[in-house]
């Protein structure tokens, strides 16, 4: 499913297409800046959205076999609910 077709399942509720479409894209805006501002976004029977410290490490660069520093960073984790943990089975 991708960004379209979750729209046209808001319109189903009754919403237009521009009021659907601005609904999808306020969501998404919000968890965004949720994320951007280091906060969880928890969404119940979905799952929740968290930013990550990840250390720095060596790794291998696979074309070469060299060593490599790979510096820490933040990475957003999903962790799904449970309901959607049962879904997927």
């Amino acid at each position: 499913m991708n960004k379209t077709q979750i729209i046209d399942v808001v319109r189903k509720a009754g919403f237009s297409k521009n009021e659907a479409e601005t609904a999808v894209n306020t969501f998404i805006g919000a968890v965004i800046d949720s994320v951007k501002a280091g906060e969880k976004v928890q969404i119940f029977g979905f799952g929740s959205f968290d930013v990550k410290e990840r250390p720095a490490r060596v790794c291998n660069n696979p074309k070469t076999g060299k060593k490599i520093k790979v510096p820490a960073r933040k990475v957003v984790v999903f962790r799904p609910a449970a309901p959607l943990k049962k879904a997927a089975e």
